[in-house]
Parts: C-alpha cells; sequence; structure tokens
C-alpha cells in the first residue's frame, strides 16, 4: 500500500512541475543553442510567455519548416535559409541579421592550445566539422581550410556532423582530437570549462551574417513579441555573452 501511495505521489509531483504549453515554438541552429537556453529563460520571465525550442541545422530546420512543421521562428546561423523562406512565401516579413558569428578551432585534449598549424601532423587524426551542405559554420570552415590550402592534405581525416551540435559530441567523446566549431559554443558553460580554443582569422571565411525570419501564421504576434526581445538591450546583452558581434 505505502508503494502505491509513493508511486501515486510522483507523478502527483511531476504533474505539478510540467512545462505549461508553448506560446512559441522557435527552431534554433545548433550555434545557438546555449545563448537561445539564456534568452528564452529571460524572456519567459519578462513576458510570461512559454518557449520551446528545436535545435538542428539551419538546412535541416527551413526544411522542416517547408514541410509543415510547426515553427513561429527560425533563429539560423545565416541569411541563406531564412532569405529562402521568405522567397518560398513562408514569410511576409524580410529576414533581418540579429548577430555576427565567429569560427573557431577548439580541442578537448587535456593541456593542447589547439592551431590550424598541426592539422596536417599525425597526431590530429579526426578533424571535427559540421556538415557544409546543411551548416553554415561547416561551408565557413571549408572556405578556412581552402584558404590554407589544406583541403586536400586532410581530407581523409575530416569526420562530417550533422550540425554543430554533433561536431561537440565528437571532441567531447574524444573521437575527434580537434575541430570547427562556435565561439559561442566555446563559451557556453558546459564546454568553457573542457577545451581550449583558437578564434579562426575572420578574413578566412566570409562573416557569418545570422539571421532571423518570422514564420507566416495566426502566432505571429507572439514571434512579433519575441523578435523585438531579441534585438532590445537585454537580448543583445546575452549575445554579447556568448561572443556574438553586431
Amino acid at each position: 500500500m505505502k508503494s502505491i501511495i509513493g508511486i501515486f505521489c510522483l507523478f502527483s509531483l511531476l504533474a505539478c512541475h510540467q512545462r505549461p504549453a508553448a506560446d512559441l515554438t522557435i527552431a534554433v541552429a545548433s550555434n545557438m543553442q546555449f545563448a537561445m537556453d539564456d534568452m528564452v529563460r529571460v524572456f519567459e520571465n519578462k513576458t510570461g510567455l512559454v518557449c520551446d525550442l528545436v535545435t538542428s541545422s539551419s538546412g535541416k530546420l527551413t526544411a522542416q519548416i517547408k514541410e509543415g512543421a510547426p515553427f513561429d521562428l527560425l533563429v539560423s546561423a545565416d541569411m541563406k535559409y531564412p532569405e529562402e523562406l521568405f522567397r518560398s512565401g513562408l514569410s511576409t516579413e524580410h529576414p533581418v541579421v540579429y548577430a555576427y558569428g565567429s569560427l573557431v578551432l577548439l580541442s578537448t585534449v587535456n593541456n593542447y592550445q589547439p592551431v590550424m598549424e598541426d592539422l596536417t601532423t599525425q597526431t590530429i587524426r579526426h578533424i571535427a566539422i559540421a556538415n557544409p551542405k546543411t551548416a553554415p559554420y561547416g561551408k565557413a570552415a571549408m572556405e578556412v581550410l581552402q584558404n590554407y590550402g589544406l583541403t586536400d592534405s586532410i581530407r581523409h581525416k575530416l569526420v562530417f556532423g550533422e550540425n554543430i551540435s554533433q561536431v561537440n559530441q565528437f571532441l567531447v567523446s574524444g573521437a575527434a582530437q580537434i575541430g570547427f566549431t562556435a565561439k559561442s559554443i566555446a563559451l557556453a558553460p558546459p564546454m568553457k570549462e573542457r577545451s581550449r580554443w583558437t578564434e579562426i582569422d575572420e578574413s578566412q571565411y566570409t562573416p557569418i551574417a545570422q539571421g532571423v525570419v518570422i514564420i507566416d501564421n495566426p502566432n505571429s504576434a507572439r514571434s512579433r513579441q519575441f523578435l523585438d526581445f531579441l534585438f532590445s538591450p537585454e537580448g543583445q546583452e546575452v549575445l554579447q555573452k556568448y561572443g556574438y558581434t553586431f
């Protein structure tokens, strides 16, 4: 009898702590994962609106929106995909740049400071990179390798992740000794204490202008509230904390 009561109390406790239904569902590029967690926390406290975040590569999220996924905004890692949604008629508002991202070379190997010169050495067996076809940071990383003249010599070492999140998994697990990721990830608490990184010279890749677009649906008024908050001093402060520039 006591065990039954205990189980009932457990379920009651869980029910009390369930989040209410989301007022907004936001599609978020993987590089923005931790920044958006902080952003949404502040936004929810300020407005009372509840947000659900769906994180993946910008390209994959765009494909899901085209297939009818019920997202209210796309917070992308570039402008290409928000503009694609606008041209497709899935948004009635032009996308806008909310920040510029930076690319870093990162490693979780103890006491190792990653540098570009090490990519060709035998010590580095696997180099993690996001899929350049769907992930803007992967595309930027490939530009860097091309500009350094390394594409052919290290091609056999490249390990492609579906998005930045999977790149980070490769790095944390040790599947790759080094990898290209977003500066925002390097500054995030889960990675900050266990990694070392080197920022890539921004002249070596096309500026990563990150865009946001409101998806045309009956929820657009609430989406506008979030968009306005993203550009507010509070929203900009969160972005700066994670290394984004304007």
